[in-house]
């Protein structure tokens, strides 16, 4: 057998890839099981968005390659958005990259930044890709611990006191995901002065800004930012497109540079009507975030209650699209309650230690079910 290459013994197949096998194994049955697990949002994109798409692929030129920096109306329309609700002013020209989707912006990012050896510095818990590209491109990961009882924000001082010379990027994701933790301004403003005072390139992951969240907010809005930070957005949450893969990153220009030269080497642009049909979706006005977190807030008030339910303890301020509990103590983890659960209930819920051990004591469900499903969850748990 021809080996694979060694960066791959670094990894493991993605938890959700495996449980979905799974999942599926037990839907031969004739109960079939109610996913709560994974944050695919389940509404649809505004109307207008369709439309658009629709129309643009009538375009005589719809079908051919497009600029691997995007349509010159796009970056406008990201720019736009950028600074009609993060007050951030952007330079559609050089400070803005759309990419198809902000995951792909996870993999450039490194690519162009990190060589072997240079370490990262990885919140825990945390989105697990974070660590798998770290591991794949020879980086040497540096966990620092988010704790309940510290709101999931950094220690500083606790990292200060770490050697940091050998450290070339810090990720970072406010609104967090998974524990829902907010940031304040004044946490930004920490994060960005650590990185200016350890020239350390910040990246902070913001696709959850808009949900359940009264307050978008954006690193690149503190002073100072843009001499140390990138950040990664998208609209596959914002705006109901994560099969659309539109996302973008956006900063400095010089910052930039090398992100793009490696993007030009991976793939091409996206398809010309995403990215009309994109254009159209971010000049919606505020009453779109408000309509979708309309129903969010009544999923939410489901969800306490089944997390209720199975004696889990969840923070009431949370945003995001999903809710984040603590177990009760009779369960070794959150692996054991949410295997109970899909085994006697057929409902799966995500164990938090999917996310690094800082997440053992927790489970997380999503808000991207149907009222009428979180019910029928509730009703099989009871029984």
């Amino acid at each position: 057998m021809i080996q694979p290459a060694n960066r791959t013994q670094g990894i493991k197949e993605y938890y959700f890839s495996i449980k979905l096998k799974e999942i599926a194994k037990l839907n031969e049955g004739k109960v079939k099981v109610l996913n709560l697990g994974i944050g695919d949002p389940d509404m649809s994109p505004s109307e207008d968005t369709w439309e658009m798409l629709k129309e643009a692929c009538s375009h005589p030129k719809s079908h051919g390659y497009q600029s691997y920096q995007g349509i010159p109306a796009l970056r406008e329309g990201f720019s736009k958005w950028y600074k009609t609700f993060y007050n951030v002013n952007l330079n559609p020209a050089n400070e803005i990259l759309p990419l198809m989707g902000s995951k792909e912006g996870i993999m450039v990012t490194s690519l162009a930044y990190l060589n072997e050896g240079d370490e990262v510095l990885i919140p825990n818990p945390s989105y697990p890709t974070y660590t798998s590209v770290t591991n794949l491109l020879g980086g040497k990961i540096v966990s620092y611990p988010l704790i309940e009882e510290n709101n999931y924000q950094p220690d500083f001082e606790a990292l200060e006191k770490r050697d940091l010379s050998k450290v070339k990027i810090m990720w970072v994701n406010y609104p967090h995901m998974p524990t829902g933790a907010r940031a304040s301004r004044e946490l930004l403003e920490k994060i960005v002065a650590f990185g200016r005072k350890y020239k350390i390139l910040i990246v902070n992951d913001n696709p959850y800004s808009f949900i359940l969240n009264d307050s978008p907010m954006s690193i690149m809005s503190i002073e100072g930012a843009k001499d140390c930070c990138i950040e990664l957005n998208s609209l596959s949450k914002s705006h109901n497109m994560p099969g659309w893969r539109v996302g973008m990153i956006c900063g400095k220009a010089e910052m930039l540079e090398p992100v793009l030269k490696v993007k030009t080497n991976m793939d091409s642009g996206m398809f010309y009507p995403v990215q009309q049909a994109a254009i159209k979706a971010l000049s919606q006005d505020k009453s779109w975030y408000e309509s979708i977190n309309k129903v969010y807030k009544t999923r939410r008030k489901l969800v306490f209650q089944l997390m209720k339910l199975i004696e889990c303890t969840p923070r009431e301020d949370q945003g995001g699209m999903f809710v984040w509990a603590a177990i009760p103590e009779k369960y070794k983890d959150g692996y054991e309650l949410s295997d109970k659960i899909l085994n006697t209930a057929k409902v799966f819920i995500t164990p938090g230690g999917i996310f690094g051990d800082q997440g053992d004591k927790y489970i997380r469900i999503s808000l991207c079910s149907s009222e009428a499903v979180i019910e029928e969850a509730i009703k099989r748990i009871k029984k």
